[in-house]
């Protein structure tokens, strides 16, 4: 069967298109809206002028309640973490913190704390949590000042000798939820006080530190008062926000994944006090930037574990869980300010899909990063790189310290989800701009409060049935959002059908209503797939919002904690690398029945898709137990064909959801995550190092041979972090290592399967003149050839270095590489592919062209030209300079010193690339991350555009 394909949401802002269609006997208008237009008017404190209306305006707290698996996964907050936190985390405790004592300490953690908190309190309608939440708020309102300022005292002169605003903005949202929850009418004026008191700080206070990425929710909340004030300073307030802050139009200030999160929204806020749309389009340019370089694959989060790094965008990299309700918030927010339902559609991909996984399934424990394919979620720091951050990310803590962040702030996600489901219109109507079972109570028409009841098990159903209860006739509209991947949605309304066009779009009916009327809205899924082709066209598996991910065996191990607060480890129980099969059906099936109360786990998930699929017997995690990185789909695999079962990706802790695909015509997978393949030359012999009789055993000898090209004859080099390496050989995947981890003398050196013992690790000792010595970490010896001999088939072995020619290696690597700056993750090629001399050598992101691609020839003396695979010239620098910033073009090899290039090895998989008539290092102009950014050579001063990986 052929599976059709949907494209990845662009994000570009479209022009509103309205098609009229009659409801058949009623009086109702039936209006597609690929947007809907802002505008002024509405019960819900819309914006006043000289603020620009925004589409929507949102409900206050308690308007909307959650029923069905919605409700359930707020009970599991209110009886887990969030709800207990108190107990658990210092950083909460009501007789220490700044925040009820001044002079005490306080930063983010009861203002991330106390957000989620509120806003569940009111969704929940819990006694205990108003209770708890009010006697917070009681006292944090105690301590203002009469300045305006409260809070901990230390936070006046704590940035730049002035107040950190940071840890207040989120503090904002709690005490505008509680106002507008309660009606407590001390929260207006506490909040005119402070707010005054930030207008008069200067630019010291709004353009440093965490706070001048993260705006945004300042702009909110300020815009937030002057709906219900009018007070003018605060208009001065939001100029100076947005020309103090950092500046988010047409540039990312930052690569820190949460304030991306926050703050790409920022110019789009700020539209509504300037008027200028091009802001609004510079938050739809931001978020395609991040996604088109960070979020290739499924979730709707990108990779950020914690900064974005250039060239680390494989489904293995995590999103923080800060991150994920920070840009679920963000996603709500531009659903409201804009009218365009894609946002909404992002907001659901990320709470259907990501959420529940960054939480155990008895929400009682969080993990810091939550990744598209991950493997094993252990307690271990990851020191290969993997990811950004050095410390253990990945098991389910309490983590008041160790995340210290993301278990304070998680509470928001499910609260605000809930409350943004429903939203007021300008027209004094509703829109259901995200489904779930729910109910909504809210002023329309004329100001007559109505409930709407919604009942549906969507996501996991296409159904959704919507009853309105009115005290009289009514006129109002309402809207329901339709989301991009549905192509045929089907709309009745009181028995009438009602025609609704494909999305991304919102249909407006606009009738009047009587108690009882009923709408159905009938989303039809289908089961489809995405191709990443920026990920090495891995592809993914959408039914309707959900994505699927391979069912995995998950063995969870308590590591620690209590039997409230667990800690967990979750280990693989079965298989995992496999490559789907697309050309063969994939077939979905529903369990029926009664949705459980929470559907988020591998045993109650209520559907499944089964897949054909191949295991790819190469593909394994590293030695930390982190997933290795996709390489090319189809990968080869000759396994065969089995029916794997697949899940919803939110109800998989551990989990594949970017598959590579897997053909026996495929591209060879590389042992060890891929990376350059290495010949390993002895001087002496000028054979290589291979396996006897090219075996897959363990154990088997490893030799010296004539290269012949065979396949044991390259070699990976797997950095382990500590400047020590795993050599793995590309035929066996097995890891040099030596006999019986023996230190004497000439004792066999083997291939064996990767144990982790020390055995197996290597260091490059530069010989200093493009030569090495492979030194054995367990003994201390190097690697050299039996009795020094020449012949086929020696027996490589470890000695004491003694100095003698069979102790050096050169390493060549094999084949045609791209090779990749570390600073930008560009790559290197020639200018416009030009094929003549001179050509400027530039780095660009990698698209696949033959200019992109290099080969390493040995010259004498440990030298190698660096031929390019378009021109078939090589890498040299403008007329032979010796100056630091000197051009590096291509050129006929006519032999000249510049022509020749060596590599010194970083001990972390990354190389100097050092020309041999300067002694300058390979570096990009300026340390520019743009693409046809000029490559030159400099005097080595340790940047990081002086390193480069080849691949």
């Amino acid at each position: 069967m052929s599976l059709s394909r949907r494209q990845f949401v662009t994000g570009a802002v479209a022009a509103t298109l309205l098609t009229g269609a009659t409801v058949p006997n009623a009086t109702a208008a039936a209006l597609r809206c690929r947007k809907v237009a802002p505008a002024k008017g509405g019960f819900y404190a819309p914006n006043a002028a000289p603020l620009k209306p925004a589409a929507f305006l949102k409900l206050p707290p308690g308007a909307v309640t959650a029923r069905g698996w919605l409700a359930g996964q707020l009970n599991l907050q209110l009886g887990g973490l969030c709800g207990h936190y108190p107990e658990t985390s210092h950083f909460l405790d009501f007789t220490t913190s700044g925040w009820v004592h001044p002079e005490r300490t306080g930063w983010e953690e009861v203002p991330y704390w106390l957000r989620g908190y509120v806003d569940l309190a009111a969704v929940t309608g819990d006694a205990t949590a108003k209770a708890t939440a009010g006697k917070w708020i009681d006292a944090i309102l105690a301590t203002q000042q009469s300045d305006g300022f409260f809070g901990p005292t230390a936070l006046r002169t704590a940035l730049n000798n002035g107040p950190d605003f940071w840890p207040y903005l989120p503090l904002l949202q709690a005490l505008r939820s509680w106002q507008e929850y309660t009606g407590d009418t001390r929260v207006v004026p506490f909040l005119t006080r402070f707010l005054k008191y930030m207008n008069a700080q200067g630019k010291s206070a709004f353009d440093s530190s965490w706070v001048s990425v993260r705006w945004g929710d300042g702009l909110d909340s300020v815009f937030w008062l002057f709906n219900r004030t009018g007070d003018t300073f605060l208009l001065d307030l939001a100029d100076k926000i947005h020309a103090y802050g950092a500046d988010w139009v047409g540039n990312l200030p930052s690569l820190h994944n949460v304030n991306i999160a926050q703050g790409f929204r920022e110019p789009a806020q700020y539209a509504l006090r300037s008027g200028d749309a091009n802001l609004t389009q510079a938050t739809y340019s931001d978020y395609a930037t991040v996604m088109a370089t960070y979020g290739q694959f499924a979730g709707g989060g990108f990779a950020g574990d914690e900064n974005a790094r250039p060239g680390f965008g494989d489904p293995r990299q995590g999103f923080e869980t800060c991150g994920i309700v920070e840009f679920m918030a963000s996603h709500q927010l531009l659903t409201r300010l804009t009218g365009d339902p894609v946002w909404a559609d992002r907001c659901e991909d990320l709470a259907f899909n990501s959420l529940p996984a960054a939480l155990d399934p008895a929400g009682r424990a969080v993990h810091y990063i939550t990744s598209a394919n991950s493997v094993d979620l252990d307690n271990v720091p990851k020191s290969e790189g993997q990811f950004q951050n050095g410390f253990a990310m990945q098991a389910y803590l309490p983590g008041v310290d160790q995340y210290r962040c993301c278990p304070h702030n998680y509470g928001m996600g499910w609260p605000y989800f809930t409350e943004e489901l429903w939203l007021a219109t300008p027209d004094n109507g509703l829109a259901a701009a995200m489904y779930s079972a729910s109910s909504v109570t809210a002023k329309v028409g004329d100001g007559t409060s109505v409930t709407i009841t919604e009942d549906t098990t969507y996501p996991f159903s296409e159904q959704v049935t919507f009853t309105v209860r009115t005290p009289k006739r009514l006129a109002f509209p309402l809207y329901f959002r339709i989301p991009a991947w549905c192509a045929a949605p089907r709309l009745v309304v009181a028995g009438a059908p009602v025609a609704a066009a494909a999305g991304p779009a919102f249909v407006k009916v606009d009738r009047t209503w009587a108690t009882g009327d009923v709408v159905t809205l009938t989303l039809p899924q289908r089961t489809t797939t995405r191709t990443w082709s920026a990920n090495h066209d891995s592809v993914s598996v959408d039914h309707g919002p959900l994505t699927y991910s391979l069912k995995v065996g998950e063995s969870y191990q308590q590591i620690g904690g209590t039997a409230q607060f667990p800690e967990y480890a979750v280990h693989a129980t079965t298989p995992w690398n496999y490559g789907l099969t697309v050309d063969a059906a994939l077939t979905f099936s529903a369990a029926g029945g009664a949705l459980p109360a929470n559907p988020f786990t591998p045993d109650t998930a209520p559907v499944k898709i089964t897949a054909p699929a191949r295991k790819i017997a190469e593909w394994t995690a590293d030695d930390q137990n982190v997933v290795t990185p996709l390489q090319a789909s189809p990968a080869h695999s000759e396994a065969a064909v089995e029916t794997v079962t697949l899940i919803p990706m939110g109800a998989a802790r551990l989990r594949v959801t970017s598959f590579p695909t897997a053909d026996p015509n495929g591209h060879p997978w590389l042992p060890g995550g891929g990376g350059a393949g290495f010949r390993i030359v002895n001087r002496n012999s000028g054979k290589v190092l291979g396996v006897d009789q090219m075996s897959t055993a363990d154990s088997a000898r490893v030799v010296q041979f004539a290269d012949n090209g065979t396949d044991d004859h390259v070699w990976h080099l797997v950095a382990n972090g500590d400047g020590w390496y795993r050599i793995r050989n590309h035929h066996s995947g097995k890891v040099l290592g030596v006999d019986q981890m023996s230190t004497a003398d000439s004792a066999k050196v083997v291939q064996f399967t990767d144990n982790g013992t020390a055995d197996h690790l290597w260091q490059l000792v530069d010989n200093g003149d493009g030569w090495w010595r492979l030194k054995n970490r367990n003994s201390g010896k190097v690697l050299g050839v039996d009795g020094m001999s020449t012949a086929d088939s020696a027996q490589v072995v470890q000695f004491a270095d003694s100095g003698t020619a069979d102790h050096v290696w050169s390493l060549v690597p094999d084949g045609r590489l791209r090779v990749e700056n570390r600073n930008s993750g560009k790559v290197l090629g020639v200018d416009q592919m030009s094929t003549a001399d001179s050509a400027r050598v530039v780095q660009f992101a990698d698209n696949g062209t033959a200019d992109h691609l290099w080969s390493f020839e040995p010259t004498a003396a440990g030298w190698f030209l660096i031929r390019n695979a378009n021109s078939g010239k090589v890498l040299g620098v403008d007329q032979m300079s010796t100056a630091d910033s000197a051009i590096v073009v291509q050129f006929t090899d006519n032999g000249s010193a510049d022509h020749e290039w060596r590599l010194r090895d970083d001990g972390s998989g990354w190389f100097r690339i050092v020309n041999r008539n300067s002694g300058k290092v390979l570096g990009v102009d300026r340390m520019s991350t743009a693409d046809s950014a000029q490559v030159v050579q400099f005097g080595d001063t340790g940047t990081a555009d002086h390193l480069w990986r080849l691949r």
